[in-house]
């Protein structure tokens, strides 16, 4: 291992860069979050209630949105600007797909109901 290898890494952008374009995204995976937890609310103090699955599935899309997003994070600091926030635009597209996909299913299924 030389010296050159053993240097710390700087990132290519500016610190205020990169705090920027992951704030605009951050609003936008809080807004997931926000939703999900709404809809968890809701659902909960339904008339029937939710099952232990039910909680579990229903706390899933708001756990999954602030995992995606620090690996996302993790993946594209380190990168151009573009780059970052493509980064972060697939990770948010990954976070809607799999919301739609548990709203699809609480609507459909009635296993998370009745606890």
């Amino acid at each position: 291992m030389t010296a050159i290898d053993a240097a710390p890494r700087t990132p290519r952008l500016p610190v205020w860069l990169i705090v920027a374009i992951a704030g605009v995204f951050a609003l936008f995976y809080a807004y997931v979050v926000w939703t999900a937890l709404g809809f968890l609310i809701q659902q909960a103090s339904g008339t029937e209630g939710l099952s232990g699955y039910g909680w579990f599935v229903l706390i899933l899309p708001v756990l999954v949105p602030v995992v995606v997003f620090g690996l996302t994070f993790a993946l594209g600091w380190r990168r151009s600007a573009g780059q970052f926030a493509l980064v972060l635009l697939t990770g948010l597209g990954v976070v809607a797909a799999f919301w739609l996909n548990i709203f699809a299913y609480a609507a459909a299924s009635s296993a998370l109901y009745g606890g």
